[in-house]
């Protein structure tokens, strides 16, 4: 039961991430008909702050707390980098880029979570252990494998149809991937922000209710002040209310309490380090219903990605049983010392009351 337990982040992070990838693939249908971005998030985020708010107010009402000025500029920000900017900067990114250029980015999200939690002091790195070092192995075979998937293709293994070719146009794909970096730093940054939104508001249903509302809030008026032609708001297709729905209550709803809940139990380094997976699950089911190309030089990459991942969880949980175990030692000396300081008071209480019966 014991190891079930320890076992249900993992399991539930693999799951979160079945739903990111399907939800990928359905974002990379209707922005690819033209749908406007700002106007999908705002649906988007809309449909799962409704979702979320009635489970929010059953589970949630007893013990909420009242909305402090501190708890409110956390949730903004939250909403601010883990869904409007990230997401807009990702669709912007995949417009001007490729589908696959820009889902190699997001494997760099627990490297560059890994890295900033370095520079904020959330990350403990211990050289002369083995923890530490299989943590820094893993973010360097991360990137080498990332590497791999932006920089190569090499052969195609399955021949389904013709390669897609990609716009060449220079200044479009500079600013797709200055885009896409500036997308993985605020998705990295968001994980670091939802440790300490997690202590000091832990409320996952309402921290994501609130954190989608606000979402929406901030891609209507972004949207509103750029375009204001009523005409984007309509849908095109019976399609895109499906869409929406799903990728609101799936992706932006359940999945981001889930990811909340992890990162609470389990840290934001081993949150993010699944995040390669997406693009693995996207792949296993492109390339049999959508026929897309597979190419060799991407297998060895997911494999080297993969790798990397499996080497920093394991240099994570190598802490955390080293952390448990120091915290289990440090209880059971105050329990001896407690015990040693009763035994003390007994051995001294009978001495006294005789002196008093001399006298």
């Amino acid at each position: 039961m014991k190891t079930f337990l320890g076992l249900y982040p993992v399991i539930l992070m693999i799951v979160i991430d079945i739903g990111f990838a399907v939800s990928n693939i359905l974002v990379k249908e209707i922005v690819g008909e033209g749908f406007d971005r700002l106007v999908f998030i705002t649906y988007r985020q809309f449909v799962s702050a409704l979702f979320l708010a009635p489970i929010a107010f059953f589970l949630e009402r007893k013990n909420h707390p009242r909305l402090s000025f501190k708890i409110i500029c956390q949730l903004f920000l939250s909403a601010l980098l883990g869904a409007t900017v990230s997401q807009y900067l990702f669709l912007l990114g995949i417009q001007n880029t490729s589908a696959t250029f820009a889902c190699a980015f997001l494997n760099m999200v627990p490297v560059f979570t890994f890295v900033l939690a370095l520079l904020l002091g959330q990350e403990v790195v211990k050289v002369t252990e083995k923890s530490g070092i299989a943590k820094l192995l893993g973010a360097l075979v991360c990137i080498c494998g990332v590497i791999l998937l932006t920089c190569f293709k090499g052969t195609p293994l399955i021949h389904f149809s013709k390669e897609q070719h990609v716009d060449s146009n220079t200044k479009k794909w500079v600013l797709g991937s200055m885009a896409l970096v500036a997308g993985t730093l605020c998705w990295s940054s968001w994980f670091l922000l939802q440790t300490r939104l997690g202590k000091t508001y832990p409320f996952p249903y309402s921290s994501t209710a609130f954190m989608s509302l606000l979402s929406a809030l901030q891609s209507a008026i972004c949207c509103l002040s750029i375009d204001r032609n009523v005409s984007i708001w309509l849908f095109k297709r019976n399609s895109d209310i499906f869409i929406i729905l799903f990728t609101g209550i799936i992706s932006s709803g359940l999945c981001f309490v889930g990811m909340s809940w992890c990162v609470k139990k389990r840290g934001p380094v081993f949150t993010a380090a699944f995040s390669p997976l997406v693009q693995i699950m996207a792949a296993a089911y492109e390339v049999p219903v959508f026929r897309e190309q597979l190419h060799l030089v991407s297998v060895l990459g997911s494999g080297t990605v993969i790798a990397g991942l499996y080497l920093l969880l394991w240099g994570k949980d190598r802490d955390m049983k080293m952390n448990q175990e120091m915290v289990n030692t440090s209880e059971e000396i105050k329990e001896e010392e407690e015990r040693g300081s009763e035994t003390i008071r007994i051995c001294i209480e009978p001495r006294n009351s005789q002196g008093q019966q001399e006298a």
